[in-house]
């Protein structure tokens, strides 16, 4: 499956949108970002609330994500927690989680024998932060692309070095 926009893209100044092209049905997308036992193998862990307006907490352990993990940073913790809540529920097509001053928000739609999954991540105002999120969430949706096709990802740590000058480039001012 081809990716529809491999790198992600600003659809406005402070919004990054990135698109990809899933191997699977809806059903088995769906539950790769609503499980927290199938969460955890590719974004973090962190048990899903039924309900609009619920709190949640996201756990990442992003050194247990691939084998190796690659690289590690310095200062990068063995985990790190995040309270947030659900801003949005529509199984199986939409799901957003409150996200500092924004939201993000996987919309699903099957296309193509697989399901189109945008990631939409608004109110990154902060320069740093979103040359952070853009590598972060394209080496997440890689990582999610090689557990529905069961192949061996990139070291996750490797991705993420890897990815930074691209996107200073590519998001550039």
């Amino acid at each position: 499956m081809t990716d529809v926009h491999h790198y992600g893209v600003l659809s406005d100044p402070t919004t990054l949108t990135i698109k990809r092209l899933m191997p699977a049905g809806i059903d088995r997308v769906w539950a790769y970002l609503t499980e927290s036992d199938l969460r955890r193998r590719w974004f973090a862990a962190g048990e899903m609330p039924a309900h609009v307006g619920d709190a949640m907490e996201l756990v990442w352990r992003n050194n247990e994500l691939t084998d190796p993990p690659g690289r590690v940073p310095e200062g990068a913790g063995e985990e790190n927690r995040m309270q947030t809540r659900i801003t949005e529920l529509d199984p199986p097509h939409r799901l957003a989680i409150a996200w500092g001053d924004g939201d993000v928000t996987f919309d699903l739609a099957e296309q193509d024998g697989g399901v189109l999954l945008t990631l939409t991540h608004t109110g990154i105002a902060d320069r740093a932060k979103l040359l952070n999120f853009a590598p972060g969430w394209h080496v997440h949706l890689d990582l999610l692309q090689a557990r529905l096709a069961d192949t061996t990802p990139e070291a996750f740590w490797d991705g993420i070095a890897r990815l930074k000058q691209d996107y200073a480039a590519r998001l550039a001012a």
